[in-house]
């Protein structure tokens, strides 16, 4: 079971990682001119698409520590959190798209502002996609922090009920 002490160092780091991946999507584009900055730039968005990795990782051993999960009943909780689930790895795999056609491009010719359609077009879906995913993860992981997840309960037991019939 996921005690309070506990639970708030979890929530902590996941806000800690949001605010990583905030951080790095709203500063990232005005920092492009010097190859130096580029480096650096490098390395700041590979490490918060490792940073939304950790969260996805920390989502998931949240999900396995819950009694619901426990007693089996794995598809309520993807049920439940499919929404989050799903939008994570869509923001994931176009953070990581982006990403690399960014630095294609720029890696190049840093002194240009080469915007293609495609680009711009991944742009706005990566960073449309990373407001929902601030959202959805954020409730998720306040939602977890619901003793019916962690202990058994009537609520359980209807739903355990349910998936037998």
């Amino acid at each position: 079971m996921l005690q309070t002490s506990n639970y708030s160092l979890v929530l902590s780091l996941q806000f800690l990682l949001l605010s990583y991946d905030l951080f790095v999507n709203s500063f990232s584009e005005l920092l492009r001119k010097a190859p130096v900055i580029q480096l650096v730039l490098f390395m700041c968005v590979h490490i918060q698409d490792i940073a939304v990795l950790f969260n996805i990782i920390i989502i998931f051993l949240m999900f396995f520590n819950t009694f619901v999960f426990q007693a089996g009943l794995v598809n309520l909780l993807f049920h439940k959190f499919k929404g989050t689930i799903i939008l994570t790895a869509v923001y994931f795999a176009l953070s990581i798209s982006l990403h690399v056609w960014v630095m294609n491009l720029r890696w190049k010719n840093s002194n240009s502002f080469i915007w293609t359609d495609g680009l711009q077009t991944l742009f706005v879906f990566q960073r449309l996609a990373a407001v929902l995913y601030c959202y959805f993860y954020k409730r998720t992981a306040i939602r977890l922090g619901d003793p019916h997840f962690y202990q058994d309960s009537l609520w359980l037991r209807k739903e355990f009920m349910q998936v037998r019939r």
